[in-house]
Parts: structure tokens; sequence; C-alpha cells
């Protein structure tokens, strides 16, 4: 028998009202979540995330759900009010760049501290944010990229050092579902792959993304101590796509980097104990 919906408590938070809302108007006209998923550019897994409040979206979804059944743009409305301007939640110097992840065709990621802001989970976000809702729910939102089906989501090559998979963000039990998405997260746009303890490579000065445009134009972003800096500058974008390359070329394979992802999860994060690097 299909699982009864999860129980929503709009006061709860901004996406339980917003999840709750789009359930009660795809129920008013009488959609199942598959029906609905038929009629606008979001897969069915995309659209049960958000009425349980599991996943935030943008604006785009809200209007297309308001275009199914005519809402009179009542998602979109409530969308600005709950949400209005995603980006807000982010410091100033990287609020350019979660527009650029969404334009973007190709984008080239490498993390070595912590799991990257597109693949963490809810939980392992607001343990890294200190629990600050805002900054929780804007980092979320940039995950719709990877979801949508109108544009494609753009092609996205991630690489992080065994060590990532080791650091502990918020126990066990944040620990395990995150390493686990992880695990599933590679697709035909999607590839993951972590570089094992003990492989020299340049990747030990910080985060960088790059990102390719349909145009052929090349963005970066580099952290540094102090701010996230982003360059278009050809000599510097050169600079860090060597660095990608000589990063990936000590990589794993996608399928020996899952295998060892889920080794990590078996050996540290099982059973809600604890173990340390030695």
């Amino acid at each position: 028998m299909p699982q009864p919906p999860k129980r929503l408590t709009p006061s709860n938070s901004a996406l339980d009202l917003f999840g709750s809302e789009v359930r009660r108007y795809r129920v008013l006209a009488n959609y199942s979540i598959k029906q609905l998923g038929d009629k606008i550019p979001y897969s069915p897994s995309f659209i049960g995330a958000v009425e349980r409040a599991e996943s935030h979206c943008e604006r785009k979804f809200a209007e297309h759900c308001d275009n199914v059944p005519d809402t009179k743009q009542a998602l979109a409305h409530l969308h600005d009010g709950l949400f209005g301007d995603k980006k807000d939640g982010f410091p100033e110097w990287f609020r350019k760049w979660p527009t650029v992840e969404e334009e973007t065709g190709t984008l080239k990621v490498y993390s070595p501290i912590v799991v990257h802001g597109l693949f963490q989970t809810m939980e392992y976000a607001s343990s890294l944010l200190f629990d600050d809702s805002q900054a929780v729910e804007s980092r979320m939102a940039r995950q719709a990229i990877l979801s949508r089906t109108t544009p494609q989501p753009p092609r996205l090559l991630y690489i992080l050092p065994e060590s990532v998979l080791w650091y502990d963000v918020g126990g066990p039990e944040v620990m395990r579902p995150q390493l686990q998405r992880l695990a599933q997260a590679n697709s035909a746009r999607v590839s993951v792959q972590v570089v094992p303890s003990g492989a020299r490579h340049p990747g030990n000065e910080g985060e960088f993304m790059i990102a390719t445009l349909p145009s052929g134009e090349e963005i970066s972003y580099v952290e540094t101590p102090a701010r996230g800096i982003m360059m278009d500058a050809r000599q510097d974008i050169s600079r860090l796509r060597d660095r990608f390359d000589a990063i990936s070329i000590q990589a794993l394979p996608v399928n020996l980097s899952v295998d060892l992802i889920n080794r990590t999860i078996e050996e540290k994060w099982k059973d809600g104990k604890r173990t340390h690097l030695a």
C-alpha cells in the first residue's frame, strides 16, 4: 500500500508552509505527484521533496505549479513572501555565484574540507551553518539546478579528498546520510570522485569552482580565509583548470570512489559510533 503523505506543520518553517500549499493546490486540482510532474519540467521525486519540506526550490518551480491549476500566481506570490531573493542568505561576496551555477553548462568543483554545498543534506548544512535557517534554506535552494529537467542540469564534476569523509560534522547521525547521498549522487550529469589519502596533489589551498557557460565563457570562484573571490581573467582560469586536472589524475574512478565512500560509512560512521583518524 502507498505510504500516507507526510504530515506537515506549516507553522514550523517557511519550507513547511510552502510545501503544504503546493500539496494543497495539487490535491485541489485532483493531480497525483506523477501527473503534476508530467505537466511541469520537474521530476515527481523533486515535487515530493518540496511538498515534504525536504528541498527548497527556484521561483520558476512555483510559477510552473501556478500554471497547471490556475492559482492566479498564488504560489509565486507566496514564494516571494517567504523567501524573497533566495541569495539573501549568502555572504555578500557569494551572492552572484548561484546565478552563475544556474546558467552554467559545466561545473568543476574541488572542496578539500567539507562536502560541497550542492551535495549537502539539510542536517549537514545546518550543523555547518550553526542552525542559521535562512543560510541553510539558501544553500538548499542552490541544489534545485541538479534536479530540474528544463534546461537540463549542468554537467558537474566534483572531486574531494578522502579526509572529507572523516571530518565530523554533526556526528554519525548526520554523517551517515550525508555520505549515503554522496554515494548515490552519480548520474549521467554528475560524477563524484575521491582522492585517496596519501595521494600527492596540488589541492591543499582551499575550495575552488570553474563554471563554463553555454557561450563558452569561463568564470571561477575561489575561497580564501577572508572571503570568496570570483575571477574571469583567462590566466587565472587557466591556472585553476590545470590544478583541477592535476588533482583529478589522482582521484579514484567513480565506481571505486563509491566503494570507498560506502566502506567509510561502514568503518567510521556505523551504528552511531564515532571513530577518529589515527
